[in-house]
Order: C-alpha cells, then sequence, then structure tokens
C-alpha cells in the first residue's frame, strides 16, 4: 500500500533523531519515481504518509527533491534538536543496568516473507502496524526515567546495536534470548526460508563478538535479522523499570549489563 509505505520510510526516518532524546523539527522528501510506470496517484500516496507521519511527530515537511528513476524510492531528511544535557548515547550503559526493547523484532523476516507472498493479512497488519509506530513515546519514557544510553534498533539487528553499546560503553551486553519479544509469524516465516542478505552479513559480522551460548541456528537469524523502523533499545536503572514499563506497557527486559568480557555480546 502506497500510503503505508509513505509512513514507513517516514517513521524510520525519524527514528535516529528520537534514539537521540531529541524532537524532530522539519523533514524533507527525496524521492526517486518511475515516471510512465507507476500512476501518479502512487507518488501521492507515499507522499501523504510521509506528511501525516512528520505531522504526527510535532514536525514540518519543508520541500524536498525528487528525480526520475527505475523503481520507487522514498526517504526523509530529518533535522531536530536536542538538550545537551539529555542527549541519549550508545556509551552510556553502566554495569547492573538492565536492557529493555520497546518494540518485538522480526521486520525484516516478515517483510521478505511480504515481498514473496507468504505472509497472512493478520501478521502483515502487526507488521505495518510496528513499523508505523514511532518511537517518539519510547524516547521520552526513556528520559523521564532518567536513561542515558538507548540504540534505535534498525539495520545492524538486535545483537548488532547491543555490540555497538557494549563496545562504546566498555561493558559485556547479556541478551536473553528467551525473552526477545517476536513479530507474530516471525518464526513460521523464517522456516519458510524468508531470510535476508542483510542478515547474512550481520551474522559474518558479530561471530567473533558475541557468544553464542546455546542458541540454535534460527535463534541467530532472529537476532541478527535487519530491521526496518524497530524499537528503542535503552539501558535502565533497575529502580527506575517500574516507571518506564508503567509508560510504556509492551516494553520488554531482554537483558542486562556486565563488566567487560571475553565477548561484547553474550547470549543465554
Amino acid at each position: 500500500d502506497p500510503y503505508d509505505f509513505g509512513r514507513v520510510a517516514a517513521t524510520n526516518a525519524l527514528s535516529d533523531v528520537f534514539a537521540m532524546g531529541g524532537e524532530a523539527i522539519t523533514a524533507m522528501n527525496i524521492v526517486g519515481f518511475p515516471v510512465g510506470k507507476l500512476p501518479i496517484e502512487v507518488l501521492s500516496e507515499v507522499l501523504k504518509g510521509g506528511q501525516d507521519t512528520v505531522h504526527a511527530a510535532n514536525a514540518h515537511i519543508v520541500g524536498g527533491h525528487s528525480i526520475t528513476d527505475e523503481e520507487l524510492k522514498y526517504g526523509l531528511s530529518v533535522t531536530g534538536t536536542v538538550h545537551p544535557d539529555r542527549i541519549l548515547s550508545n556509551a552510556s550503559a553502566v554495569v547492573g543496568d538492565l536492557l529493555v526493547l520497546t518494540k518485538p523484532i522480526g521486520t525484516g523476516i516478515l517483510s521478505t516473507a511480504a515481498k514473496r507472498g507468504l505472509l497472512p493479512d493478520p501478521e502483515r497488519a502487526a507488521l505495518t502496524a510496528s513499523m508505523t509506530t514511532l518511537n517518539l513515546a519510547a524516547s521520552r519514557a526513556a528520559l523521564a526515567a532518567g536513561v542515558r544510553c538507548a540504540t534505535d534498533i534498525t539495520g545492524f539487528g538486535l545483537l548488532g546495536h547491543a555490540s555497538h553499546i557494549a563496545k562504546a560503553s566498555n561493558v559485556t551486553v547479556r541478551i536473553n534470548s528467551a525473552a526477545v519479544p517476536l513479530l507474530a509469524g516471525t518464526l513460521a516465516m523464517l522456516e519458510r526460508g524468508a531470510l535476508t542478505g542483510g542478515a547474512a552479513r550481520n551474522l559474518t559480522y558479530l561471530e567473533p563478538l558475541v557468544d553464542w551460548g546455546r542458541s540454535n541456528g534460527d535463534m541467530r537469524a532472529i537476532l541478527v535479522d535487519p530491521q526496518t523502523s524497530g524499537g528503542l533499545l535503552v539501558a535502565l536503572n533497575p529502580a527506575r523499570l517500574p516507571e518506564f514499563v508503567a509508560a510504556l506497557p509492551h516494553a520488554v527486559v531482554v537483558g542486562d549489563v556486565m563488566a567487560a568480557g571475553v565477548h561484547p555480546v553474550v547470549v543465554t
């Protein structure tokens, strides 16, 4: 659906601002459109989806740039502000913090399945709902709970972005694989071969950085699955967990922060 395509693209583009604890101010559209191959109404719906999402983030579209291309492409360049004393960074995790994930994962696997015509309508609807949920509420809840360390989960997958926290903060992060929330249909679509090339590259990158424990091949594929418009992974003082979860009921504790060890990431 072109409208949802625009919403997903805008939600993803806005995510970096919210992952830093910022507020979005403006966004510029960037469009590649196959003139003569798609009706102009498709472009109108894409842009409307993007605009509605930017407005929902309390920001404004301030123009953009378009070119003729062989296929439809849409993204946004977002500008925001952040108070220097309230920046969320991936370099601020401390030993004893809990790791809390604000959205389920599996978007790469499910999107691949959808492109192949394998994904049932209910799972497709849940996937779209997740990818069009802004991280604005999660960012504000994190700041209110005193969080200083966060990252959004995007192309490097859950473990890739967790490893960035570990290395930047000079700690080891431990992920409880059984606690990681999955979008409906993720395991079923994985069993049907809905893998991405990005997951394979992520796995190669992470292989020397992760103590995989007893995790099996399916779980590894899920933990490295590239995400589109994923949630935030925050490092949170355990004492502040109740207020964070009260503000964000779908947030799930998926691990904790330990003193730096042999591997930046440990999977249990």
